[in-house]
């Protein structure tokens, strides 16, 4: 636990080393130039893989971009400095992009290779700090990452460094993403797993109710009839279909209040005279992503689903999304 004299100046420190880091980034904005682009071209115009590799902190910045390279449309792995020249150097092939990253560019590890990379042909693309180094001079492209202090007070351990060395990859990352005209779609067969992979690869189809489970009632059914209906479905409304069975309302518990409010005998009365018109609806192809933006935008529980005919093939409401663990 701190103690509570050191509370303050440990709060200061943290903000101090989020304002440092912060301010790394950004100065990187003014240091994108015509290098950037080239580094873009020249991975566009790459048959083979991406390589990244690093060695220390800059390792595991190069295995992060590497990875975020890869599930964005950029094919890339990440060989650590130290294992490629043991073995590893022969995953790298002339049609290849190498990424080296070394804050100060001299790292041992990483020059040692360099002439091995550069026999096999591959190009090389350089993220340091230092446009003087030997990594920086034996670079086809050098993106410039260098920071005006470390965020660690003693100014040594590498963090302005590498958080801007991060973003600098990011950066690539993107730009190749939207050079590439890279989709939803294509993200999503990278991710299938997890939150993200039910969000992208999840159809409203997936989720859906449908057949007999959809509750429905004609627009002459009585209110009765419509609440049975209803209370069949359990699902907090009924679909209402015209003569030619499709879809012109729905009757919800919120319709079902209103009427008990305002009419007296309701012995006499129609679904259709009390029913929402116009109700919100959804294709059945759409992501169950969007069936959630939809009531949330809306502000409504259920959705009917339609097909391209406006006829009633389904209909879900959010538990139906919380099961399927989209939301």
């Amino acid at each position: 636990m701190i103690p509570k004299d050191a509370t303050g100046s440990a709060l200061e420190l943290g903000r101090r080393v989020l304002a440092i880091e912060a301010d790394a980034v950004r100065a990187l904005i003014a240091r994108l130039d015509e290098r950037f682009l080239a580094a873009v071209s020249l991975v566009l115009a790459c048959k083979g893989r991406v390589i990244v590799s690093g060695i220390g902190k800059s390792g595991h910045i190069a295995r992060k971009i590497a990875s975020t390279l890869s599930s964005t449309g950029t094919p890339a792995y990440f060989v650590h400095s130290a294992e490629a020249s043991h073995g590893d150097l022969g995953m790298i092939q002339r049609d290849d992009i190498f990424i080296g990253i070394s804050y100060s560019g001299e790292s041992d590890e990483l020059l040692q290779i360099l002439p091995l990379v550069r026999r096999q042909g591959a190009r090389l693309i350089a993220i340091a700090g230092n446009a003087q180094s030997s990594l920086a001079r034996e670079a086809d492209v050098f993106l410039d990452a260098g920071v005006a202090q470390e965020a660690c007070p003693l100014n040594l351990a590498p963090t302005a460094s590498t958080t801007a060395a991060l973003a600098l990859g990011d950066a690539l990352a993107v730009a190749l993403l939207d050079a590439r005209g890279f989709s939803a779609g294509d993200f999503a067969l990278s991710h299938p797993g997890g939150a993200l992979g039910r969000r992208l690869l999840t159809h409203v189809s997936d989720v859906m109710r449908s057949g007999a489970d959809v509750p429905k009632v004609p627009e002459s059914a009585t209110l009765k009839e419509a609440i049975l209906e209803m209370s069949r479905g359990r699902i907090g409304m009924t679909a209402v279909l015209d003569g030619t069975g499709k879809v012109c309302g729905i009757f919800t518990d919120g319709d079902l209040r209103r009427a008990l409010a305002r009419i007296s005998d309701l012995g006499s009365v129609r679904v259709g005279e009390v029913m929402s018109t116009g109700p919100r609806s959804i294709r059945p192809e759409a992501l169950a992503a969007e069936a959630v933006q939809v009531m949330e935008t809306h502000k409504v529980n259920q959705l009917l689903v339609v097909d391209a005919r406006g006829e009633l093939v389904g209909a879900l409401n959010m538990h139906d999304l919380f099961r399927a663990k989209v939301i």
